[in-house]
């Protein structure tokens, strides 16, 4: 039995043997996936770590790819984080010198920093305006007091009445 898939369109960009760490990336990307790109540029703008700049980076470059390719021409606006994840890169091993002619290792970690964008399935949804009450000609009768209530329910004597009766 073959499962019928429709490939939803993606659009992606990725910068590659970007000099920072990939556990340090993936803190940030956390807080972009599955947004929609304003409320993700919007949180990469605020964000304070430095991770921050070069994901916006790899950001402005999908919404760009998705703009400008022919087949799309989607709007930046319109689309979702789909995807967004950073796979480690190779590492630089350096050396430095230390007591006694020792020496310690220093490792410059880089990563692979991938977005992907999609469509988002509300932006395509216009709002449909709410269908008018009915309008009513006449106003509802009434109901008829049944025999076991009291038709006239005394009200509560004001204040002012109360303390005139106790003087």
């Amino acid at each position: 039995m073959a499962a019928t898939q429709t490939a939803e369109q993606v659009v992606r960009a990725e910068a590659k043997w970007v000099r920072l760490s990939a556990r340090k990336a993936r803190v940030v990307l956390q807080h972009i996936r599955g947004r929609s790109v304003p409320e993700a540029r919007t949180i990469l703008a605020f964000t304070q770590r430095a991770a921050a700049k070069d994901i916006e980076k790899v950001l402005r470059s999908a919404v760009a790819n998705a703009e400008t390719n022919p087949l799309l021409h989607w709007n930046g606006d319109d689309l979702i984080v789909k995807a967004a994840y950073a796979d480690e890169g190779p590492t630089l091993k350096r050396w430095r010198p230390r007591a006694r002619g020792r020496v310690n290792r220093i490792n410059k970690r880089t990563c692979h920093i991938t977005i992907e964008l999609a469509q988002d399935p509300k932006a395509g949804q216009t709002r449909k305006p709410r269908a008018a009450a009915p309008k009513a000609t006449e106003a509802p009768a009434p109901a008829q007091a049944s025999e076991s209530q009291p038709a006239d329910k005394p009200k509560r004597a004001s204040r002012a009445k109360k303390k005139e009766a106790v003087a």
